[in-house]
């Protein structure tokens, strides 16, 4: 990796992870039970919660903002655990700072395809991540034979954030969007919003033991422990020595709030700060 002045992270700085709410912690929990070293700093820019219903000119200017605070905080590595940040931001983002490693989000389309056995598969995210260039490469590239159908879900996102992730509105909601995609044959559930993952004993439980949810936040930790490796950026330090977590939000109101429900999703104590 080139060294350049405006990059001085090292092996001991955070790993960023920023989403637009608390969705991205199921990536965060993910790199945890991975790599328990790392130290890790989460921003949920519940400022400008939601993205999904945002333009993604608009959506591309809030993850540059962000992308640079989390800089300043000397981040060696920066998640968008978004998919529609990603589908907005990633490729800009890459260009705008390229001494910064960048890892996205984008629908598990390719696995899908392989482990369908009816030929359709859905993908359930924001109406956002389907207007990206990301989305519409994904299907060129890998489901050419597959039918992928698409599927919009307004309110999921809200009733994560909360808190309602068992409720019987969610249960509803879950219903409402998942059942016409079964009678049409889909057997693959992609899951392609961060804030979905929270949903997702739920969604099984509608959808039923025969239809296959892939949920791609293992695979991003995964390739964010590589793309850490490949920079030699990993930090070696005792397991039982578990570096702290600390989450942000862009919303002082909403820090006690947020600091319970995170504490509840990854199941172990964190550091919680506002930020401007």
């Amino acid at each position: 990796m080139s060294h350049s002045p405006s990059n001085h992270a090292g092996n001991d700085a955070p790993v960023g992870v920023f989403d637009s709410g608390l969705g991205g912690l199921c990536v965060l929990r993910e790199i945890r039970q991975r790599a328990p070293a790392e130290r890790l700093l989460y921003l949920a820019d519940h400022a400008h919660f939601p993205y999904g219903t945002r333009p993604l000119a608009e959506v591309r200017k809030f993850a540059t903002q962000i992308t640079r605070r989390l800089r300043a905080e000397g981040v060696k590595l920066i998640t968008i655990a978004c998919n529609t940040a990603s589908a907005a931001a990633l490729h800009q983002l890459r260009e705008a700072f390229p001494y910064t490693p960048f890892v996205g989000m984008e629908p598990a389309v390719k696995p899908a395809v392989r482990s369908t056995g009816t030929g359709a598969v859905a993908v359930l995210a924001t109406e956002a991540t389907f207007q990206g260039e990301l989305f519409s490469s994904l299907l060129e590239r890998f489901a050419r034979d597959t039918a992928v159908l698409t599927q919009a879900c307004p309110g999921l996102v809200e009733l994560v954030e909360k808190g309602e992730r068992y409720s019987a509105r969610a249960h509803a909601l879950l219903l409402r969007y998942v059942q016409p995609l079964l009678e049409r044959g889909v057997d693959t559930l992609v899951l392609g919003c961060t804030h979905y993952s929270f949903l997702k004993k739920q969604l099984q439980h509608v959808a039923g033991p025969g239809v296959t949810i892939i949920d791609p936040a293992p695979a991003v930790a995964e390739q964010i422990i590589r793309v850490l490796s490949a920079n030699r950026l990993a930090r070696s330090a005792p397991a039982e020595a578990a570096a702290p977590i600390v989450v942000c939000t862009t919303d002082r109101s909403l820090e006690a709030r947020f600091s319970a429900q995170a504490h509840a999703l990854l199941d172990e104590p964190v550091q919680v700060r506002a930020v401007k």
